[in-house]
């Protein structure tokens, strides 16, 4: 593979161990990065490290800190940092199955994909991976990886395996702090029902190709086109989507209404077409007299 592995090791199952390589599944080139330049020179501006009062200072005297009070700082060696990393053992073992349902959104954080290491590696890794699919779980275990431990899962991914990274609980602030105000009441059948609507005539299969950061395609145009003018100051107009805001229970059943097309008037009936008036039957004519 092009790319270089994130971390090779294996994936251990009671007594089965799995040689299996990490690859990250993402990537940052849809990002568009800045640097600050000193726009009479047009160069780079550098940054030094100061102490307030002192001026700048050399690197070699700088040391870590955490903040035990205000402006309180106990002090770590590298040594003593280092002392405490974790060992990776190179080996990533599955301590727990849950359903897959049970992990809240918010505690994914990275995806990456797992790949058998060689060939004597995949009939384990197909027999993993099919058994999670049958049983519909994820897998769960730590990973110790540069020095720190990673909480993961693992679930399959088509013909391979997707592990992501975890968030431990006390990285997550908890829910309820911010949905307490929410009042606790149920919709108008009426409304749920148009929104429901509304949701099944926009539902379709997830393809992420049809999405795109109009942010950056504007920034990579805007940066073209200011190339090309030499300096010349480049402002562009970017439509924005209206976004009507309706203000009572009135406003929001119209809109749903508008959205599901429930308050189309319906096509006025044509009349029925006129029919042409009977013709006049010719006079008989009179009988010649014998």
């Amino acid at each position: 593979m092009a790319a270089r592995a994130y971390w090779q090791g294996q994936i251990r199952l009671a007594l089965v161990s799995i040689p299996v390589e990490v690859y990250s599944a993402t990537k940052s080139g849809a990002s568009i990065s800045f640097r600050q330049i000193h726009e009479p020179s047009g160069k780079r501006i550098n940054y030094e490290k100061v102490v307030q009062g002192i001026g700048p200072v050399d690197r070699d005297d700088i040391v870590k800190g955490y903040e035990i009070s205000k402006g309180n700082y106990v002090l770590l060696d590298e040594d003593e940092i280092e002392a405490v990393k974790i060992e990776s053992k190179k080996t990533l073992e599955l301590v727990q199955f849950v359903d897959a349902n049970d992990i809240d959104v918010f505690y994914f954080e990275k995806p990456y994909y797992v790949v058998p290491a060689d060939d004597l590696a995949n009939e384990a890794f197909i027999v993993l991976r099919e058994a999670l699919k049958q049983a519909k779980k994820v897998a769960i275990g730590q990973l110790a990886l540069r020095g720190r431990e990673y909480l993961v899962s693992l679930k399959p991914c088509g013909k391979g395996i997707v592990m992501e990274t975890l968030r431990y609980e006390d990285e997550v602030r908890a829910a309820q702090e911010y949905f307490k105000d929410i009042p606790d009441e149920k919709p108008a059948k009426e409304m749920l029902g148009l929104a429901k609507t509304l949701i099944d005539k926009k539902t379709a299969p997830f393809d992420a190709g049809e999405y795109h950061d109009r942010y950056v395609e504007a920034l990579h145009s805007l940066i073209e086109k200011k190339a090309k003018a030499k300096g010349k100051k480049v402002l562009e107009d970017v439509e924005e989507p209206e976004t009507g805001r309706g203000s009572n229970v009135i406003d929001l059943m119209a809109a749903l209404k508008r959205s599901v097309g429930d308050d189309k008037k319906p096509a006025a009936k044509k009349a029925p077409a006129k029919k042409a008036p009977a013709k006049k039957a010719a006079p008989a004519k009179a009988k010649k007299s014998a």
